[in-house]
C-alpha cells in the first residue's frame, strides 16, 4: 500500500529533523573535541552517526512505501557552549523535542490508519526512551561531579568507550 500524503510530510519533517539532530551533535562533538573532552566528543560523533542512521532509514522506508523523499535545508545549529554540561542539558532538552516529533508522527500514521508506519515508528518510541535516559544519567553524573577537573576528566575517558553500532 503506498503512503499517504500525510504521513509522507510527517516523516519528511522528520527526516530533517534528524539530519539537524545529527548536525547539531557533529558541532558538540567539535566543540567537545576543542575543549580537550575527547570522551565526550567521542559520545556525541557516536550520537551523529546514529542520528543519520535514523534519517537514512526513515529516507528508506518512504521509498519502500512509493513516497517521495523531500530534503529541505538543515537550519543553522548552535557552535559554542558555557561547559559541558550545558552541551548536556541541550542534548536531553533536544531528545525531550524529539520523542514529541514522534509521538506526532505516531498520531499521523494512527489517524491515518497506517499500521506498517505505526510499527516502524514503535523502534523509534523505543529508541527515544534509551535516548533520553543516556543524556539524562551523563547531566546527573556532570551535576554530581561539580567544578572538580579530575573527576571531569576521568568520566570523559569512560565515554571514550562508546561506539557506533547500526
Amino acid at each position: 500500500m503506498k503512503i499517504s500524503q500525510a504521513v509522507q510530510d510527517v516523516l519528511n519533517k522528520q527526516i530533517n529533523a534528524e539530519f539537524w539532530s545529527a548536525y547539531m551533535y557533529l558541532a558538540m562533538s567539535n566543540w567537545c573535541e576543542e575543549q580537550g573532552l575527547k570522551g565526550f566528543a567521542n559520545w556525541m560523533r557516536v550520537q551523529y552517526h546514529e542520528e543519520n542512521s535514523h534519517a537514512l532509514k526513515f529516507v528508506n522506508y518512504i521509498h519502500e512505501r512509493q513516497g517521495e523523499v523531500k530534503l529541505q535545508p538543515i537550519e543553522k545549529v548552535p557552535l559554542t557552549w558555557k561547559n559541558v554540561l550545558a552541551v548536556m542539558e541541550m542534548t536531553y532538552e533536544h531528545e525531550c523535542k524529539v520523542t514529541e516529533m514522534i509521538y506526532t508522527c505516531v498520531n499521523v500514521a494512527e489517524a491515518e490508519k497506517d499500521r506498517a508506519t505505526v510499527s516502524l515508528l514503535q523502534w523509534y518510541v523505543d529508541e527515544q526512551v534509551e535516548e533520553e535516559a543516556n543524556a539524562d544519567e551523563i547531566v546527573t553524573n556532570l551535576r554530581f561531579i561539580g567544578d572538580s577537573k579530575g573527576a571531569l576528566m576521568q568520566y570523559d575517558h569512560v565515554l571514550k568507550g562508546r561506539s557506533f553500532k547500526e
